[in-house]
């Protein structure tokens, strides 16, 4: 007989009000909560982070970052889904990119929405991008921790079928117990890599050597999602790709080639 440990039902809607007219009620929901406390906690770190050496932006900067960086997130992890996960269905129905309510956000995509906002408004202030890039590389795990925990609250990006004594029987994911792999992502892409990144960091010759932090991210983050990518149930209308392998994994490879770039080029110091 196969044991499972219950999911625990949380409602994804923390309060709704209303409804206001024709557009239903007015929902917080977790997933929310966790995307805002993301990004200010995140920004707090950042503020905290630039008082060390290089001193990649100052507190304005910083204050005014918070938008760009909120806007390649949103704009980034929507496209980045579209493009990625659901090109087929968006291209018939392209009004329902705007339905954001609706779920559906990729995190390769949201990486190269930040990396695009880190590029124009270092071009804009005239900052060193790959200084900035290793604080944003420093705080995106806090974002990944939060946002991995709402996706369990969901009960969404479940694990494939598992008798391990930890596996769970999710609302959407059939009779069978499964991986709750969203609680390893948040574990391994969320606080794992923020404490490595906080460790490498306190050590400031490689604060100096731009890039290096951001290297160290990209590499730990594509080895966490590509080793969680093996307990997690692939995306139904994609499946496996090239054999046994999934989006996730293969979205990852371009990560591990750049980050190792970044770690072992050649030193150069801010």
């Amino acid at each position: 007989m196969t044991f499972a440990l219950p999911f625990p039902i949380i409602d994804p809607v923390i309060f709704a009000i209303g409804p206001f007219f024709d557009i239903g009620p007015l929902a917080v929901r977790w997933y929310s909560l966790a995307f805002i406390a993301g990004l200010l906690i995140g920004w707090k770190y950042i503020v905290w982070f630039v008082t060390k050496p290089p001193h990649a932006m100052n507190k304005k900067n910083v204050d005014d970052f918070l938008l760009w960086i909120t806007l390649g997130v949103v704009l980034g992890g929507r496209l980045g889904y579209v493009g990625f996960y659901n090109a087929e269905i968006y291209l018939s129905n392209p009004l329902a990119i705007l339905q954001v309510w609706q779920g559906g956000m990729s995190f390769h995509g949201g990486l190269l929405g930040v990396i695009i906002a880190i590029i124009l408004f270092c071009r804009q202030r005239k900052l060193n991008y790959w200084a900035v890039g290793d604080t944003v590389a420093c705080a995106v795990p806090i974002g990944l921790f939060f946002g991995r925990i709402a996706n369990f609250i969901n009960g969404e990006l479940f694990g494939r079928v598992s008798d391990v004594p930890w596996a769970m029987v999710f609302p959407n994911g059939g009779t069978l117990a499964r991986h709750p792999s969203q609680l390893y992502e948040a574990l391994l892409e969320g606080l794992l890599m923020f404490i490595v990144l906080y460790l490498l960091s306190q050590k400031e010759h490689l604060r100096l050597k731009v890039g290096f932090l951001s290297g160290v991210f990209m590499v730990g983050y594509a080895v966490a999602r590509s080793f969680v990518e093996v307990f997690r149930q692939p995306d139904a209308q994609i499946g496996f790709l090239f054999g046994n392998f999934t989006m996730g994994q293969l979205l990852s490879v371009p990560l591990v080639l750049l980050g190792l770039y970044l770690i072992f080029r050649s030193p150069k110091t801010a």
